[in-house]
C-alpha cells in the first residue's frame, strides 16, 4: 500500500450571475444587464470581472427565460480575460428562482459558489478572491461590505392589506420610527460567497421566500437557516448600476482604469 497521500483537489470556484431581470429604474427599453457601458453590455463587464479571478473556473449566467440563446451569442462575441467554462441557462420570474436554476447547473466539484449581481460590472479581482478564500477557510456564507456613511432612518412597517402607511404620496412626509447606529451597519455588495451545500439547502428549504418578488439576498437566506454569515471588506468600485447617474460614475471608473491600468 502506498504511503503517498493523494494530491488535494484544485480549488474550483463557480459563479452564478442572475441576469433575468429588466432593471426598470434605468428607464424603459432593454434589460439593465444589456445596457452599454463604454460600448460593451454591462453583463459582459460583470462576466469578465468574475472570470478575471484565478480561482474562478465556471461562470453560469442566468438569462431571461426566453433569451438564453441571445445572451449566449452576445457573450460569445466578447472574449474573456482567461479561459473559464461558461454556461447560459434560462432563468425564472424572480431573482430567487433564477439563482435556484443556476444552482442546478453547478459543477459537482465546485467547492465555492459565488452569486454576483449582473449590475455590478466593476468588481475588483481582489474582492472576488477575498470572498472565495473566506469560504475556503470555513465560513458557510461570506459577504463583501462597506461601512455606511449616511445616517439611516427607520420607518414604520407596511399597514394591513399591504398598503404602506409610510409610502410618500405626492411628497407627503413619512414618519420616522428610529435612527440605527450606523457604526453597526454595513452596506453589502456582491459577489456573495457560499459553501455549495449551505446555499443549496437554503434554496431547497426556503423556496418561495418573499412571496411573488422572492428573496433578493442569498446570504440572508443562509442566515435564516441559523448559519453564520461573515463580512470581508468590499470595494467602492463594486457599486451597483441602478440609476442613470450610476452609468456616468461607471464610465468615469473605466476611464481612470484605461489611464492607470490599461484596462
Amino acid at each position: 500500500m502506498s504511503d503517498i497521500a493523494p494530491a488535494p483537489a484544485a480549488p474550483h470556484t463557480a459563479v452564478i450571475i442572475p441576469a433575468a431581470g429588466r432593471g426598470v429604474r434605468l428607464g424603459p427599453g432593454i434589460p439593465k444587464a444589456l445596457r452599454l457601458l463604454n460600448g460593451v453590455p454591462i453583463l459582459v463587464h460583470a462576466v469578465r470581472a468574475m472570470a478575471a479571478a484565478r480561482s474562478v473556473a465556471t461562470v453560469i449566467v442566468v438569462a431571461p427565460p426566453d433569451g438564453a440563446e441571445g445572451v449566449r451569442a452576445l457573450l460569445d462575441e466578447h472574449p474573456l480575460p482567461r479561459p473559464v467554462a461558461l454556461h447560459v441557462v434560462p432563468g425564472g420570474s424572480t431573482r430567487q428562482e433564477s439563482v435556484r436554476l443556476g444552482l442546478a447547473a453547478l459543477p459537482a466539484d465546485a467547492d465555492v459558489v459565488l452569486v454576483h449581481d449582473a449590475a455590478r460590472p466593476l468588481v475588483p479581482v481582489d474582492t472576488t478572491e477575498a470572498v472565495a478564500a473566506a469560504v475556503r477557510d470555513g465560513a458557510p456564507a461570506v459577504v463583501p461590505a462597506l461601512p455606511v456613511t449616511d445616517t439611516v432612518k427607520q420607518i414604520a412597517a407596511p399597514g394591513p392589506g399591504g398598503t404602506s402607511r409610510t409610502k410618500s404620496q405626492g411628497g407627503e412626509p413619512v414618519p420616522v420610527t428610529g435612527t440605527p447606529d450606523r457604526a453597526l451597519l454595513r452596506a453589502v455588495q456582491t459577489p456573495q460567497g457560499f459553501a455549495p451545500d449551505a446555499l443549496l439547502d437554503a434554496h431547497r428549504r426556503l423556496a418561495g421566500l418573499g412571496g411573488e418578488e422572492g428573496a433578493t439576498d442569498d446570504a440572508g437566506m443562509v442566515e435564516r437557516l441559523g448559519l453564520p454569515v461573515v463580512l470581508v471588506p468590499g470595494h467602492e468600485e463594486a457599486f451597483k448600476v441602478t440609476r442613470p447617474l450610476d452609468l456616468v460614475l461607471a464610465e468615469a471608473v473605466l476611464a481612470r482604469r484605461r489611464i492607470t491600468d490599461g484596462y
